[in-house]
C-alpha cells in the first residue's frame, strides 16, 4: 500500500489522534497560563461549543464521505487540477498546496464577512461571549458544509497531493484551536511568532465587539494575506484583557452558548448589510450585527 493509499485508509482516525493530542495539550496550557478571565462558565460554553463541533463533523462525514481527502485521491485518479497537469514534482506539489488552500481559506473567511446572507452562517462562530479553543471550533453545521463545498472545488481545479490535504486539514485544524487559544504567549515570542503562523494575540483582535477589529486579522493558519491585503491589525483599542469578545446585538447566553440558540441564531432577524469595508471606529455605539 502506497502512502496516499494509507492516508485514505486511515485518515479519520489520523485526524482524531492528532486533533485529541492537539486539544488536550492547548487546554492544559489555557489552564496554567491563561490570558484573559473568561466571563461565563467553561462548563456552560463548552457543552454548546463542542455540541455544534461534534454536530458539523456529523453533517460532513454523512454529506460528504469522501471529505477534502478523499476528494484529493479522486482528482489525482483523474489527473484533475494543475499540480497534476504540470506534473509537478510532490516535493514542490505539497508546499505549494497547503499555502494555496491556506489562502483560499482566507479568502472564504473575508467573504463571510462580505456577504449578508453568509455573516448570518459565520455570526454563529462570533457570538461566543468568550474565547478559547473551543471558539476555534464552533461554527454552524451549515456553514462547515459550504467550507466543504469550497474546498472540494479548490481540490478540483488545484489537484493537490493526498497527503498534502491531510497535512492542511491537521494544520487548520490544530492552528484554529491555537489561534483561539485564551493562553498567555511571552511578547517577544509572539511579536516572531505572528510572522509565520496566527498566533492568539493576533486573531483575537477579530473577535472585538468593535467593526473595524472585527474585519481584520482573518487568517486562522499562516499570517501573510492579512499583512498582504491590508487587513492586519497589531492590537485592539482597549488591549487584550479589558476588549470586550462577541458581538454587540447578541449577548443572551441562552442565544449564543446553548446548542439550541446557536444552531438557530442564523434564522433569526432581518437580513441585513454587513460591511467589509468598515474601517474606521464608530466608537461606543457601534452596532455590529
Amino acid at each position: 500500500m502506497d502512502t496516499a493509499s494509507a492516508v485514505l485508509a486511515h485518515e479519520p482516525l489520523i485526524r482524531l489522534v492528532l486533533f485529541a493530542a492537539g486539544f488536550a495539550v492547548i487546554a492544559a496550557c489555557e489552564v496554567l497560563v491563561p490570558r484573559r478571565t473568561p466571563t461565563m462558565a467553561r462548563s456552560l460554553r463548552w457543552f454548546g461549543n463542542l455540541g455544534i463541533a461534534a454536530l458539523s463533523s456529523v453533517v460532513v462525514r454523512l454529506a460528504f464521505p469522501l471529505a477534502a481527502v478523499g476528494m484529493a485521491g479522486f482528482a489525482a485518479a483523474n489527473g484533475w487540477g494543475m499540480l497534476n497537469h504540470f506534473d509537478v514534482p510532490p516535493w514542490l506539489a505539497g508546499p505549494l498546496a497547503v499555502i494555496a488552500l491556506d489562502f483560499v481559506i482566507w479568502l472564504q473567511h473575508v467573504i463571510v464577512h462580505a456577504v449578508p446572507v453568509l455573516w448570518r452562517l459565520h455570526r454563529v462562530h462570533h457570538a461566543d461571549l468568550d474565547f478559547d479553543l473551543t471558539t476555534g471550533l464552533r461554527f454552524h453545521p451549515i456553514e462547515i458544509a459550504l467550507s466543504m463545498l469550497i474546498k472540494f472545488a479548490a481540490i478540483v481545479v488545484l489537484g493537490p497531493p493526498v497527503v498534502a490535504v491531510l497535512v492542511f486539514e491537521v494544520l487548520l485544524n490544530a492552528t484554529s484551536m491555537f489561534s483561539h487559544a485564551n493562553i498567555r504567549l511571552p511578547a517577544a515570542l509572539d511579536r516572531v511568532l505572528r510572522w509565520i503562523v496566527v498566533t492568539p494575540e493576533m486573531h483575537r483582535v477579530h473577535h472585538s465587539v468593535e467593526d473595524d477589529e472585527t474585519n481584520s486579522n482573518f487568517g486562522f493558519n499562516l499570517p501573510w494575506w492579512d499583512r498582504l491585503f491590508g487587513t492586519y491589525r497589531d492590537q485592539p483599542r482597549a488591549g487584550h484583557a479589558a476588549m470586550t469578545i462577541g458581538i454587540h446585538s447578541h449577548r443572551d447566553p441562552q442565544e449564543v452558548a446553548r446548542l439550541p440558540g446557536m444552531l438557530m441564531l442564523p434564522f433569526r432577524g432581518d437580513v441585513e448589510g454587513y460591511a467589509i469595508n468598515r474601517r474606521e471606529w464608530r466608537g461606543e455605539h457601534a452596532t455590529t450585527r
